[in-house]
């Protein structure tokens, strides 16, 4: 995933907390803040140190981005999106992350469904 599709600062983690949508499940908890005009989405990772030491935490972050590059085209640009991982992620695989990453997009309604393009923009 490319530097700039990344949400780096703390002032923007702060402004999706405070301003951003969250919807959550058992694995994550997904903030999604919509920036108009934006040409693609923006993710931030929070993984704790109570899920692990830093090479789990690490391949935790790479595993979800890899879900993100892999949903890219059915995923909302218009939003930065801010990932808390939870402490069962730490037992899961690629597969069960992406499952659950896209468990979670779906029920924020911020996954488009099969057979929409990517120039179409989420009905509000």
């Amino acid at each position: 995933m490319k530097k700039e599709f990344r949400v780096k600062k703390n002032k923007e983690f702060q402004e999706a907390f405070k301003k951003g949508k969250s919807f959550a499940n058992r694995q994550f908890v997904i903030y999604a803040l919509k920036k108009t005009g934006q040409e693609h989405f923006r993710i931030g990772l929070s993984v704790s140190k109570k899920i692990g030491n830093a090479v789990v935490r690490n391949q935790i972050k790479r595993y979800v981005r890899q879900a993100f590059h892999e949903l890219d085209a059915s995923i909302h640009n218009e939003y930065d999106y801010v990932i808390i991982a939870r402490k069962p992620v730490a037992d899961m695989g690629f597969h069960e992350i992406k499952n659950s990453l896209s468990h979670v997009l779906k029920v924020g309604k911020v996954l488009r469904g099969p057979g929409h393009h990517r120039d179409r923009q989420k009905p509000e």
